[in-house]
């Protein structure tokens, strides 16, 4: 029924994220998003720090196990079959993104004019772009190709903030392991004709000490997968 209250699946892998899951999870569930119904789906992925102990101070929230580490894909795909909402974000459990962005993010879905929404960090101009000029490289050239390729005019490509109708999501056929989830869903996505709708949001990057795991190798990642994709299922 289109009465019916919404309910948004916010999707968190975690893996060593004890400096910041608590808080993180405290700022999701402080988000104001209207009266949208909220669910909360944390998947440790195997860590070895405390994140599980973190995780358990808070109530509420739908914690999956992964047995060892698989990798972020892996861990996003687990969350996809446990989401029960109509909307589901993919938020990271560091601090580099802002929960209160959610409801900007989700209401180009509710009102029916997007079926798929990024956030995008450099639609923002007050934002620090990156810690190290790499990142910001990488990012941009990867969102270039991603354009080039699939005919698409988006300006974040790697963005954590992606946010989709559940069953689209649901039926995507996803297959990712680790950072190669943005690229393979942005192809998925893009190939079936469907619109990337961009949301400025905030974003304050994160150094590698204190915790950023992206490399350059999940950039050739990237690259490939966008390749694969364009000719391939």
């Amino acid at each position: 029924m289109e009465n019916e209250p919404k309910k948004l699946s916010v999707i968190i892998p975690a893996y060593n994220e004890e400096a910041t899951i608590e808080k993180l999870l405290q700022l999701v569930k402080e988000a104001n998003i209207g009266n949208v119904q909220k669910e909360i789906i944390v998947i440790d992925d195997g860590s070895k720090d405390n994140t599980l102990k973190e995780v358990s101070k808070l109530s509420d929230i739908k914690v999956i196990e992964h047995e060892k580490n698989r990798g972020k894909g892996a861990a996003i795909r687990t969350g996809i079959k446990f989401a029960t909402g109509d909307i589901i974000i993919i938020q990271d459990a560091d601090l580099e993104y802002d929960p209160q962005d959610y409801k900007s993010l989700i209401d180009p879905i509710l009102e029916g004019k997007a079926k798929v929404v990024y956030g995008s960090r450099t639609a923002k101009k007050s934002n620090k772009l990156y810690t190290k000029i790499s990142f910001y490289i990488g990012g941009r050239s990867l969102t270039w190709l991603t354009n080039l390729l699939y005919n698409t005019h988006i300006t974040d490509e790697p963005t954590c903030y992606k946010v989709f109708e559940a069953d689209l999501l649901k039926n995507m056929g996803l297959k990712c392991e680790r950072f190669e989830f943005c690229p393979e869903v942005t192809a998925k996505v893009a190939k079936r004709k469907i619109r990337i709708h961009e949301i400025p949001i905030s974003y304050y990057p994160r150094k590698v000490e204190e915790g950023k795991k992206i490399k350059w190798q999940d950039w050739v990642e990237a690259v490939w997968s966008l390749l694969k994709y364009r000719f391939s299922n």
